[in-house]
């Protein structure tokens, strides 16, 4: 514990902490705002419950890390604050049209997130990475979201198809905006990239990286019953 604790006297290591924390806080507090809007579209009672049971769920993620952030000496707005023009453009520029889009919209873009910062907390201590992985659970996400759009996929296949244009746009944009948040800012590229001290998997590890994420991608898209 005391090794751990130590990578908080290292200046550029606690401003990689508290840029992935904040951005991570951002993308839940988003998360949270953004399905109970998407609740409103839902066809039935049962679902917008399910819908409130996923956003408080995000909240619950949102208030450990805002917790975290302070408990580490830092500001979780100003910790948020530079990632909000990226994220609030992503879910700008993919707006969904319907229900159904909105769920492809969640999972995808929440899976790509996922495995993004699952990379990440590779290379942080032990706090941080369980803290991070703990934020990133997917059960009821993947149960409630799968029922759903292969049900809609089943009762009418056409469906299909536009969803699968749908979830091609989606990785699109979502892989877009993270090469640009890691190539952006240089407490990721430190991580991720690594330092003498604390080896990190490199720039050919980031590429392959990406490759990974992909890869996900398209077995998430096969579950739905999609082609990615």
């Amino acid at each position: 514990m005391e090794q751990q604790e130590d990578r908080f006297t290292d200046p550029a290591y606690r401003a990689a902490v508290v840029d992935l924390l904040g951005t991570l806080a951002y993308g839940e507090l988003s998360a949270f705002i953004r399905l109970s809007t998407d609740a409103d579209l839902a066809p039935r009672l049962s679902a917008k419950a399910d819908m409130a049971a996923l956003a408080a769920t995000e909240f619950a993620h949102y208030d450990r890390l805002r917790a975290r952030l302070v408990e580490i000496g830092a500001d979780p707005e100003q910790a948020m604050a530079p990632f909000v023009e990226a994220l609030d453009g992503f879910h700008e520029r993919t707006r969904p049209s319907d229900w159904l889009e909105g769920l492809v919209k969640f999972y995808v873009g929440d899976g790509i997130a996922s495995d993004f910062y699952r990379e990440i907390s590779t290379y942080v201590d032990d706090e941080t990475r369980d803290l991070v992985l703990g934020t990133l659970e997917a059960g009821q996400r993947m149960s409630f979201v799968l029922q759903e759009v292969r049900q809609a996929i089943s009762e009418d296949p056409i469906k299909g198809s536009r969803l699968a244009l749908w979830g091609r746009r989606l990785v699109g944009e979502a892989l877009s905006q993270g090469q640009r948040v890691a190539a952006d800012r240089d407490t990721f590229s430190t991580l991720l990239t690594g330092t003498d001290e604390h080896p990190g998997m490199g720039l050919v590890g980031i590429v392959s990286m990406f490759s990974r994420i992909t890869e996900q991608h398209t077995k998430r898209m096969a579950e739905m019953g999609l082609s990615a």
